[in-house]
């Protein structure tokens, strides 16, 4: 019998890997693919997979969670990722709380795995999310590192998620570029401004707090990698608010 659970997944151009996501999922009561405007075949493969999919017109990944959670049909809903994958023993768990719920969400802990290597440190050891709640919850519209609105009781998961969040370098950089962007416009739209100090400490302080002080240096090629381009990111991010800044100052 399936789960009395809906799974709902945010997708844009994602028809690489949006249907193994869904097929992952045949144990939960109902999947729901919110759709921003794939121009890839992502809206045909989730259908395919077995998903009901709504082509959403929201403008940020909360914002395709939110609609398709005002659409879940069960009361216990989970918002996974198309580069995330639940496994059995995760899918079992989740069967069993929400047939005894103890808490009004739970939080799960991603099993992070960068370029063939699951990570420990560098901050992606202790990964944890907000994904398990009731359909009367929201996430809060944000461009970058959305979130479920705050909730006081929280219960943990044991079982991991599965997270492979890029599938090479290419992408890894391409990622890094539209987030950069995202996040700097939600800096700005927060009133928030650059100054020449967020060029020249925020990045190289990334690096030594991810490398040094979250041990990345033990990760070995993958830490430098990862360190360094989370670096990157940092610095992206504050000249894309910087060039935010300039157009209105000229």
């Amino acid at each position: 019998m399936p789960t009395p659970l809906t799974v709902i997944i945010p997708t844009l151009n994602e028809s690489a890997q949006i249907a193994e996501c869904v097929r992952h999922l045949t144990w939960s009561g109902e999947v729901i693919v919110s759709d921003g405007g794939s121009s890839d075949g992502t809206v045909a493969a989730a259908r395919g997979a077995g998903a009901r999919v709504i082509e959403s017109a929201a403008t940020t990944i909360a914002g395709q969670r939110n609609e398709a959670i005002a659409v879940a049909k069960h009361e216990w809903v989970y918002a996974l990722d198309a580069d995330e994958r639940i496994g059995i023993e995760l899918a079992r768990e989740l069967a069993a709380v929400v047939s005894s719920p103890r808490h009004e969400a739970y939080a799960v802990r991603r099993r992070n795995v960068y370029l063939g290597r699951t990570m420990r440190y560098a901050g992606w050891g202790t990964d944890w999310s907000v994904r398990l709640f009731r359909r009367e919850r929201r996430f809060v519209e944000r461009r970058v590192h959305e979130g479920l609105e705050p909730v006081t009781d929280v219960g943990r998961l044991q079982v991991p998620v599965e997270h492979v969040p890029y599938r090479d370098l290419t992408e890894h950089l391409d990622k890094l570029s539209r987030y950069a962007a995202w996040g700097a416009q939600d800096l700005w739209d927060g009133g928030r401004r650059a100054w020449v100090g967020d060029l020249l400490v925020r990045p190289p302080f990334t690096f030594f707090r991810t490398y040094v002080l979250q041990l990345g240096i033990l990760e070995g090629w993958h830490g430098v990698v990862l360190c360094g381009l989370a670096a990157v990111s940092v610095f992206l991010k504050y000249a894309r608010l910087w060039e935010l800044q300039r157009r209105v100052d000229d």
